[in-house]
């Protein structure tokens, strides 16, 4: 499985989240059919681009559990003082896509920021 993560400011486009999505993609030599899902924290569960995004890509917007996100923390790459604040990780994009890739998943990579949207891919342990 491979996992989209999803994390912006508040009232982004879903050309925003779109345009950070493929960025991310495009910036590990993938495809957009090699994703499985997106995924966001339950602070972004009203943050309608993000799951538009998802319709439009044909992908299901899997908000992680709160504790998945926590304990999925340490294992971000990127460090933002304010997603810590605002949400208790130190990446919004990157532990959600940890969260719901499952136990032993790994990130491709650091976030992407593309503006207001911030996007990271995570694959699952079970994936090769």
């Amino acid at each position: 499985m491979m996992v989209a993560g999803i994390g912006s400011r508040k009232g982004v486009s879903v050309e925003d989240v779109l345009a950070a999505v493929e960025t991310a993609v495009d910036a590990h030599g993938l495809t957009m059919t090699a994703l499985s899902a997106l995924a966001t924290a339950p602070l972004k569960q009203d943050e309608n681009a993000i799951f538009a995004a998802g319709h439009r890509l044909n992908l299901p917007v899997i908000v992680a559990d709160a504790a998945a996100i926590e304990a999925a923390a340490s294992a971000t790459i990127s460090r933002s003082s304010l997603s810590q604040d605002l949400a208790g990780t130190p990446s919004v994009s990157e532990a959600s896509a940890l969260a719901v890739a499952g136990k032993g998943a790994r990130l491709l990579g650091p976030r992407t920021v593309l503006g207001p949207v911030t996007c990271a891919i995570a694959i699952s342990g079970d994936a090769p």
